[in-house]
């Protein structure tokens, strides 16, 4: 689609979903080259934006909803890492932006867990990155002031 509207912006929300459950469920290992591959032949689209987020829902299958405490920013930064720092080297920062999506992801963390995730995650970026990652990209694609 994004080929054949190539003026039409579009965002894959949630790092493209990379599923969790049902026949995905441990395989995470397996699963996620080819993720990988699909995001980076994606990236070749520059109408394409993504959305990094969304690795908390259930159907990741992180089962974080299961357990008698949430995880801290620490341990989801780094089992999201891969994810996200594929993302962005795919669609560099300026195509990409942190998003919360809250309430959903609420069913494994906090909202200032997983805000606090992202600032361990972009930790190593430039000034410039983390303004485009946490605020210019957004801005940007939906044309806020």
């Amino acid at each position: 689609m994004a080929r054949a509207f190539p003026r039409q912006p579009i965002v894959l929300n949630h790092v493209g979903g990379p599923l969790g459950i049902g026949p995905f469920a441990g395989k995470r290992e397996e699963i996620f080259p080819v993720w990988r591959k699909a995001i980076q032949e994606l990236a070749g689209c520059p109408n394409v934006t993504v959305k990094l987020g969304g690795l908390g829902m259930k159907i990741i299958g992180y089962d974080f909803h299961k357990r008698p405490r949430p995880p801290g920013s620490q341990e989801l930064a780094d089992l999201w890492r891969p994810y996200i720092e594929t993302c962005i080297e795919a669609f560099t920062p300026q195509r990409c932006m942190f998003e919360s999506n809250f309430p959903v992801d609420k069913v494994s963390g906090s909202y200032r867990v997983y805000w606090n995730t992202f600032k361990r995650l972009a930790a190593g970026a430039s000034a410039a990155d983390k303004a485009a990652l946490f605020h210019d990209t957004a801005a940007t694609f939906y044309k806020l002031g």
